[in-house]
């Protein structure tokens, strides 16, 4: 039998603790002599290098602890641990940070009186015409427009920044905006008008503009593994009247809405005719390196990933995973039948797994199911385990052409 090898890529882990990477524990003492110290060193230190203080607190209150905070002494980061829920603390943050802080909502509400967001809801209210009426020059995206008691229609400056978008879109459609998309786009951009008040018709609007952002599904075949356990590329196996990873490319294209097959830079011109490909852009990294590629090209797309060793995987088994897909997690996923983890190359990737992904590998980690493992999964059991049966070595190909056979003369029967 070959010789086992490993198959995560070997990357020098950096020297972290709990928290990082330079990081001092203070006991015996109470708890204040231990913050006050902390004060005095985040004052000495803070304008050379960047300081964060980290505590819990023993206070019963379910309001916030408004203490004095470590961020007067100049401490970019204060993370509290309270009875019933954690608070952090910043001084400032930029808005990348702040799209970092966010990646895994997905609805994000925000108070338009103090922040500017790309889609707005705008209330027509007679106590606060004034002020919209200054807000809307920077305005560019109502799509929804609500009516405060005692109001029938919206102000005439707002009727008349609706109707200028309305032309907006007739122009850009009368450009061949059909010819180019391949579809009309009207009515996409129309602004709903709802009182206040309708607060079924307002969870309506919002319930489908959340089903419209969904991420596209697409499918990747992880074929760019060289195959070393195997002694043959197994991609190239032909379990099912074709190669292995043409044979799931296009299986996944009943429920995707594009497939690529993942390969190697120098195998990409072996692809055949009528299947797209995405090179390893983030090389030497097995199937961590495949993802994130794909999502490299992608970013916006959830990713449905098959290994190329599974000969047993049938439609019902990706169609299942595909109905049973949840979108707040960062990944659906079979678990495995032995140990009940989740099984990282069956799996849906949500676009929100790739800053994880990516964050995992900057502290030295290159193994999908760790990923998984560590975050917010959707786990669902297999009907049928054997279909995650992956094939790997010489012996477990022999057992899976006896259980394959085995498989197809069941199903022979049953239409019988």
């Amino acid at each position: 039998m070959p010789e086992q090898k490993n198959k995560h890529a070997k990357l020098t882990h950096p020297a972290n603790g709990n928290f990082g990477r330079n990081e001092w524990s203070f006991t015996g003492t109470n708890c204040d002599n231990i913050k006050a110290l902390a004060s005095v060193l985040i004052a000495a230190f803070s304008k050379e290098i960047n300081c964060a203080y980290i505590d819990t607190h023993h206070h019963k209150s379910e309001e916030p602890l408004m203490a004095p905070s470590m961020l007067k002494d100049g401490a970019i980061m204060e993370y509290s641990n309270q009875i019933s829920y954690t608070e952090f603390r910043l001084n400032t943050i930029s808005d990348i940070n702040m799209q970092e802080w966010f990646t895994q909502a997905d609805l994000i509400l925000v108070n338009g009186n103090h922040h500017a967001a790309a889609n707005q809801v705008i209330v027509i209210d007679e106590k606060k015409k004034s002020s919209l009426e200054k807000r809307m020059p920077g305005l560019n995206n109502i799509k929804l427009v609500l009516l405060a008691d005692g109001v029938t229609e919206p102000f005439d400056f707002v009727q008349e920044s609706l109707a200028a978008k309305a032309r907006a879109i007739a122009s850009r459609e009368e450009q061949s905006y059909e010819q180019e998309r391949g579809r009309s786009n009207a009515g996409a951009n129309q602004t709903a008008i709802l009182s206040i008040n309708d607060h079924e018709g307002v969870i309506n609007f919002f319930r489908q503009e959340i089903q419209q952002s969904r991420p596209p599904l697409f499918g990747l075949v992880l074929a760019g593994g060289k195959s070393q356990r195997m002694g043959l590329d197994k991609t190239g196996l032909t379990w099912h009247g074709k190669e292995q990873r043409y044979h799931l490319a296009d299986e996944l294209k009943k429920y995707c809405a594009e497939v690529y097959i993942s390969c190697r830079e120098d195998q990409q011109s072996d692809i055949v005719g009528g299947y797209k490909s995405i090179p390893d852009s983030f090389t030497g990294l097995g199937p961590y390196g495949a993802i994130l590629s794909a999502f490299r090209e992608y970013p916006d797309s959830a990713w449905l990933v098959l290994a190329s060793d599974l000969p047993l995987l049938t439609g019902k088994t990706i169609e299942y995973l595909v109905a049973n897909r949840v979108r707040k997690s960062v990944a659906t996923a079979y678990a495995q039948p032995q140990s009940g983890k989740p099984e990282p190359l069956i799996a849906i990737w949500e676009p929100k797994s790739y800053p994880v992904l990516l964050s995992f590998l900057s502290r030295g980690y290159s193994c999908p199911k760790k990923v998984l493992q560590h975050s917010v999964v959707s786990l669902l059991q297999a009907t049928h385990a054997s279909e995650l049966m992956n094939v790997n070595t010489p012996e477990e190909k022999d057992l899976a052409t006896k259980l394959l056979l085995a498989q197809n003369q069941g199903h022979h029967e049953g239409n019988n």
